[in-house]
């Protein structure tokens, strides 16, 4: 769990570091799409460079990264073996009993990887590891701000968000905690049959779930104790201001997935259908 980068800050001097977050969470967007659009072979090579391109410039090193991607291994890897071997294409390589490996199966499976490679790599840089919790929940909270003429609770649903960042570490913490007191109990985690392990965690999540109901108590008790009523009147100790070199670097970045898109036209070796 301490290598998910979902709410952890990277400080760090950096371009990215000082844009402002609207921009960045647009920014996220628009190369989610454009991820998702690349299909030829052209275009996922343009789009590896600028995800490396987007590491070095964060200034974030490059273990930070690869740890991030660590906790879905696993999902990475069930999907370039279903992409191997249950693909199907024209070009048989490889074929023994009933298993048949396709030329496009192995492009497809290569393409997978990098295509959720770029995707978290870029995701993490833009949104959270340059972008502190409360900076990315302000921002979302102003790009949502029209919504509030629908009556919809914008600043209740970005005050969820900042809470829930904020205690991803504390519950990470606790849940070692209390995996070092069973542990210390003669509890074992990694041996035996699935059902067995399973079981096992039964002692970790009553008194983790136990300990986030006290904290969620306790917190609304303080936030009751400060007279907080929600975000009617209420002002903002840094009051984000977006700078011409912010709609620069947006332009470019919105030009490049652009252009992502438009290097599908350009077919060179394999073309995913």
């Amino acid at each position: 769990m301490k290598g998910i980068s979902f709410g952890q800050y990277y400080p760090a001097n950096s371009i990215i570091h000082k844009m402002d977050p609207r921009f960045k969470i647009l920014l996220a967007i628009t190369f989610i799409v454009a991820t998702f659009l690349c299909k030829s072979a052209v275009s996922f090579a343009a789009l590896l460079c600028i995800g490396i391109a987007l590491i070095f410039i964060s200034r974030i090193p490059i273990k930070t990264i690869l740890r991030s991607i660590a906790p879905l291994l696993f999902i990475i890897a069930f999907t370039v073996v279903i992409n191997i071997f249950f693909g199907t294409g024209e070009k048989l390589l490889f074929e023994v009993w009933k298993i048949r490996i396709y030329a496009e199966g192995l492009w497809r499976a290569l393409f997978m990887f990098l295509r959720i490679f770029v995707l978290i790599t870029a995701t993490s840089i833009f949104l959270t590891y340059t972008t502190t919790p409360m900076d990315l929940t302000d921002a979302l909270e102003s790009l949502l701000a029209p919504l509030k003429l629908l009556h919809v609770p914008v600043h209740v649903f970005a005050m969820m968000m900042s809470i829930t960042l904020r205690f991803i570490p504390t519950l990470t913490e606790e849940t070692e905690k209390i995996m070092n007191a069973q542990k210390a109990r003669g509890a074992d985690f990694t041996n035996g049959s699935l059902i067995k392990r399973v079981k096992a965690l039964i002692p970790i999540l009553i008194p983790l779930f136990s300990s986030a109901i006290n904290r969620a108590t306790q917190l609304a008790d303080a936030m009751e104790c400060r007279c907080y009523h929600g975000g009617e009147g209420r002002t903002r100790l840094n009051v984000m201001k977006w700078r011409a070199s912010d709609l620069i670097y947006t332009l470019v970045g919105v030009a490049l997935c652009v252009g992502l898109a438009l290097l599908n036209q350009i077919q060179l070796g394999y073309v995913m259908n």
